[in-house]
């Protein structure tokens, strides 16, 4: 989605040259930060990499090392946004995968290491957690926060990892029997924004993006040399990612009309 926002911006600047990637140069490299700024507009568009939104951690004992997922703590990310005119916060995907999924030995809270936990229960304590440091740390009058929604994914005939495919898909479903339910993870977002003091647009992707098993990238992000490399990388294919132009461009003109119903603060001015 950010990728798809530089790209949509850069477009309308007549002198590209205007438009550059600050984070590329070495006094503003820092790790999982990409900044592109606007010279014109004195602005620029931020991606802070933080995908569970709470903090992890890493502990090394004589067993080696293992890591946990502070569902009361907030990433250390913060300090790198918490000033901006606009937000836009998701975290969904990496809740899928098998240490998250499973939440065994992994979810921590205080001292307190769950030796079991539902995935379920843990992202809305983890949102909880984010909730609370919007409702204290944000100036809504100033900064307007936005949650996009989780984007489900198409895997025919198992996961990603275990033969689950959307290759050579060149149309959206049309058959709505074929569509998921509307993810329990979403449920538990809408749930926990109600309950927020500050104003919170909840950008609902998640049915829309559930109609295009034909917009991933699959098997084209890289050209094979032979027939038997592409199809036993068929195998593994990786369709929670979205080809660009494509979907996440849709996601950014429903930011844009939802800044034009909804939006307040200094970016208007």
């Amino acid at each position: 989605m950010w990728e798809s926002l530089v790209c949509i911006l850069r477009q309308s600047i007549s002198n590209k040259k205007h438009v550059y990637e600050i984070s590329g140069k070495s006094q503003f490299k820092k790790k999982g930060v990409y900044s592109f700024r606007f010279e014109d507009y004195n602005s620029s568009v931020d991606f802070v990499n933080s995908p569970f939104l709470v903090q992890e951690s890493t502990f090394k004992s004589k067993n080696g090392s293992f890591e946990t997922l502070r569902l009361d703590l907030i990433d250390q990310t913060t300090t790198k946004y918490q000033d901006a005119d606009i937000i836009v916060f998701n975290t969904g995907h990496w809740w899928t995968h098998d240490k998250t999924s499973k939440g065994e030995d992994y979810y921590q809270e205080g001292n307190h290491v769950y030796p079991r936990l539902k995935v379920l229960d843990a992202y809305t304590r983890a949102l909880t957690t984010w909730a609370k440091w919007i409702d204290r740390k944000i100036d809504a009058s100033l900064t307007q926060v936005f949650f996009r929604g989780y984007s489900i994914t198409h895997f025919w005939g198992g996961q990603w990892n275990s033969g689950g495919q959307c290759h050579n898909e060149t149309e959206p479903i049309f058959n709505e029997s074929y569509l998921q339910k509307y993810p329990s993870k979403m449920w538990a977002v809408e749930h926990v924004i109600q309950n927020m003091k500050t104003p919170v647009i909840y950008m609902n992707v998640s049915r829309l993006t559930d109609y295009r098993k034909d917009g991933h990238p699959s098997l084209y992000r890289k050209e094979y040399k032979t027939a038997a490399t592409e199809d036993s990388t068929a195998l593994y294919e990786d369709c929670s990612h979205w080809c660009l132009p494509g979907v996440p461009d849709t996601w950014n003109e429903l930011l844009y009309v939802s800044l034009l119903k909804y939006g307040k603060g200094t970016w208007k001015s």
